[in-house]
């Protein structure tokens, strides 16, 4: 058994999820900016630890250039989200936490609980490789089983697909999808695309059997969503 390298800070492991998380989600490249409004934090600070991170070997970042993730930095990363998204998935399914409340307490915990508690958790849940937001859980040995998919905001009119994926950084966006029961799971169609009005106009069939219903979806809502195409 070779050593287990030591556990980055807790700020550390946040920017490279950051980082990891802004990557995945392929909205552009990952710039300074665009993790200051993530983190709610300035520019400046962001600069700081970006350094700090380029000096661990975390990170490539130019002065002024992109950011990105070097092996080392995806590998902490894919360990925090395992953690992230397994115990986010355990307070759902054991705890009877609603989808809209578990991010944050997940990101308080994702720092404190062992490896070895994880594990446990994965375990008990019978190794599940998503979490209750549809987000991929990577296995402990930092893979990721991927599913074809492509953001709600940006399919094209026809496209017909299972809703398969959810950002779950904005409780009140998880909430207001509640509140108009779109979710995981669900069959859809894009009826029409109003970029102009800033919204998609959906064909929703929830459950076999039930009606199904039209339903208007703001872009913001959209760039939240990932579906599944089908043929």
């Amino acid at each position: 058994m070779g050593n287990t390298p030591a556990r980055p800070s807790t700020s550390a492991e946040d920017y490279v999820k950051v980082i990891y998380d802004l990557q995945e989600r392929g909205t552009g490249p990952v710039t300074i900016s665009g993790m200051a409004e993530r983190l709610s934090v300035s520019n400046s600070s962001v600069s700081g630890m970006l350094r700090k991170l380029n000096e661990l070997g975390f990170v490539e970042h130019q002065r002024y250039g992109n950011v990105s993730l070097t092996e080392t930095g995806t590998k902490a990363a894919l360990a925090v989200l395992r953690r992230h998204r397994l115990l986010e998935t355990y307070l759902v399914a054991e705890l009877g936490y609603s989808w809209d409340e578990v991010h944050d307490e997940a990101e308080i915990l994702e720092h404190v609980v062992s490896d070895k508690f994880v594990d446990r958790i994965a375990s008990h849940l019978g190794d599940p490789v998503v979490d209750p937001h549809g987000d991929p859980i990577p296995t402990r040995e930092g893979a990721i089983v991927e599913r074809e998919s492509v953001l709600l905001s940006e399919a094209e009119a026809g496209t017909t697909g299972v809703i398969v994926r959810v950002n779950d950084t904005d409780p009140e966006l998880l909430r207001y999808l509640a509140d108009i029961d779109i979710g995981i799971g669900m069959r859809v169609e894009v009826v029409e695309r109003l970029p102009f009005a800033g919204s998609l106009q959906l064909s929703v069939r929830p459950e076999k059997g039930e009606e199904v219903r039209e339903q208007a979806l703001g872009l913001i809502a959209a760039e939240a969503l990932w579906l599944s195409p089908e043929e």
